[in-house]
């Protein structure tokens, strides 16, 4: 088994807090809003560190257990353990996400991906580049969704 590690870095013109809310704690309300292609959000288990996240698309599904959650300082880390994005090369991907305050008022949000994979599989970065490629789009729609409704997430 190896460890491939990818880094993202998105910056939002919306606040730490908002963007943890909406793409973390309150992820269930937020983003089937967000985004056509979801379909829920279920929390199963206790809310929090052991749960397991359900999300629904309207292609199929993944399950996300919550690893960590630091709500005061906006960091979180979760594994995908279960979905169509582990195939035959990959068993799980652990995520780290932190929210960080950008000079104007915004924050950066840096994503940190480690796919481990089967036996001797090789992952190259275009081998999970649509897959990333889908989750920076889904947070700038949730930042564009939270600046046009301030009132969510405050």
């Amino acid at each position: 088994m190896g460890v491939f590690s990818f880094f993202h870095e998105l910056k939002t013109n919306v606040s730490p807090k908002r963007m943890f809310k909406a793409l973390i704690t309150d992820n269930h309300d937020v983003l089937p809003k967000v985004s056509p292609s979801i379909k829920s959000v279920e929390t199963i288990g206790d809310v929090g560190v052991g749960s397991i996240k359900l999300t629904n698309f309207s292609d199929g599904y993944m399950k996300n257990r919550v690893d960590f959650l630091d709500a005061e300082n906006y960091v979180s880390k979760f594994t995908l353990v279960e979905g169509d994005a582990i195939d035959d090369k990959v068993e799980k991907v652990c995520y780290e996400m932190k929210f960080e305050d950008s000079k104007d008022g915004g924050c950066v949000i840096k994503i940190t991906s480690d796919y481990h994979t089967k036996g001797d599989a090789v992952l190259k970065e275009e081998d999970v580049k649509a897959g990333q490629d889908h989750a920076i789009e889904l947070y700038k729609a949730c930042a564009d969704y939270l600046v046009a409704n301030p009132h969510i997430c405050a």
